[in-house]
């Protein structure tokens, strides 16, 4: 029995092995692209290590495509074999069980295995950063916060990693509304170890929540040359940088950035895809032509549209096919959703609840139903937040029952959503906007 770089105990053939399992879990902390490599790398000197199989499996869920879910399960049945030969932890044996219970789609359970063994294990980073990918995509802000709050008092700047900790903090308390508390922890996150993306991201969520344009744009702009080595996670906060340069009316450099670096590579990641359908659509949403940029996102979508990893990616697969106004492909996509809302699990729980309302809401603005649009989503906004995903993210389709609401005549409920939104978003270029576009219908 061997101990990882944080003292915790773990099964390894060797200290060799279990120094390149610690790499792993660093370059996963930091969105390296080299992650998969430091995996491969533990793997190669210790092929019966449990938690490196273990963290396989967890590794391919995250990229929320159902053809790679078999293959997690085969990761899972190798730590179980390896663990049968070589033996367990208790917290490896949680680990194993938080793999299988997320395999089975029990989204919810999954996270609370990993905030149990949290409790006993209060500096397993692992555990912490897992439970933060789940609670958020459960839409459950106040879980995260306490998921990364609970652990903090076994932490201090003496322990390796303590830097990602903050960063975590710093993007849990941001969702959570404190955005005073997420700053100055993820500023000192960035402080200690600059190469640390999330930390930076959830700097910049705070300044999206306040309306902070310039200051974004510029954060971003000062750090991006720290991010020479992440992975396809850094075109998320190059979406960050254009929602920015979109507030300040800046549109060409919106454009120029969305070529070169939101959808420079034109991958079928479910991130990479959302970041620029949500963009796009805000462009378009605001009669801002966008040239043939959505035939690619829309043709791609068609295909991974039938997954139903995660109803978050669904929502904007439907956008893509809509916007472009593919609609029997988008309704083939909302009748499939429809029937995987016949099963079990978490996601075929939101996809009742939200996705398919949704989905209809999105098919009928596109089409001009305006209407429409809004009868079919008002109902059901409040499940927005069950699609997981940002505020900053879901705002997206808050936007849109909103300009539906405006374009269909509906001029109390525009007044109404647009006050609510100005609570949290006092200096919002767009809110003020469509605050004006309102009141002028009001008064018609």
């Amino acid at each position: 029995m061997l101990h990882d770089i944080r003292g915790l105990p773990q099964t390894a053939a060797s200290a060799e092995a279990l120094r390149a399992f610690d790499a792993t879990v660093e370059a996963y902390l930091s969105f390296q692209l080299a992650t998969g490599d430091r995996l491969k790398e533990t793997l190669t000197l210790d092929p019966g290590m449990p938690l490196a199989h273990c963290l396989k499996g967890c590794f391919l869920l995250l990229f929320a495509k159902r053809d790679l879910a078999a293959r997690a399960a085969k990761a899972l049945a190798d730590a179980t074999a390896a663990g049968e030969r070589n033996g367990l932890t208790r917290r490896e044996t949680d680990h194993l069980t938080a793999l299988d219970t997320w395999l089975s789609g029990d989204m919810q359970a999954a996270a609370a295995c990993y905030d149990a063994i949290l409790i006993d294990h209060p500096l397993d980073i692992v555990a912490l950063k897992l439970a933060q990918y789940l609670h958020f995509y459960l839409g459950d802000a106040p879980a995260m916060r306490g998921s990364v709050t609970r652990p903090f008092y076994a932490w201090d700047d003496d322990v390796p990693g303590y830097g990602y900790l903050l960063g975590l903090k710093a993007f849990a308390l941001e969702e959570s509304g404190d955005y005073a508390g997420a700053e100055a922890a993820g500023r000192e996150a960035v402080e200690i170890n600059p190469v640390d993306i999330w930390a930076a991201h959830a700097v910049a969520h705070v300044m999206e929540m306040q309306d902070r344009a310039a200051e974004g744009a510029s954060w971003i702009d000062g750090l991006e040359t720290a991010w020479g080595g992440c992975n396809n996670f850094a075109y998320h906060v190059y979406w960050h940088r254009c929602l920015f340069l979109l507030d300040q009316g800046r549109v060409e450099e919106v454009l120029a950035h969305y070529d070169g670096k939101v959808r420079g590579d034109r991958s079928e990641d479910y991130l990479d895809i959302s970041n620029a359908v949500a963009l796009l659509w805000r462009l378009q949403q605001r009669g801002i032509e966008v040239g043939d940029r959505w035939d690619e996102l829309a043709d791609k979508a068609a295909v991974l549209g039938r997954d139903h990893m995660l109803i978050f990616a669904d929502a904007h697969y439907v956008m893509a096919l809509a916007a472009k106004q593919r609609g029997g492909e988008a309704k083939a996509l909302l009748d499939s959703l429809a029937r995987f809302a016949g099963g079990d699990g978490t996601e075929a729980e939101v996809a009742r609840d939200i996705g398919l309302p949704l989905g209809e809401a999105i098919l009928a603005h596109a089409a001009g139903r305006y209407g429409e649009a809004v009868e079919t989503l008002l109902p059901h906004r409040r499940a927005l937040k069950r699609l997981g995903g940002s505020h900053a993210q879901r705002d997206l389709f808050e936007q849109l029952l909103i300009d539906a609401a405006v374009k269909a005549g509906r001029a109390a409920v525009a007044r109404a959503l647009l006050s609510e939104r100005a609570e949290t978003r006092r200096a919002n270029a767009w809110n003020r906007e469509m605050t004006a576009a309102a009141a002028q219908l009001a008064a018609q």
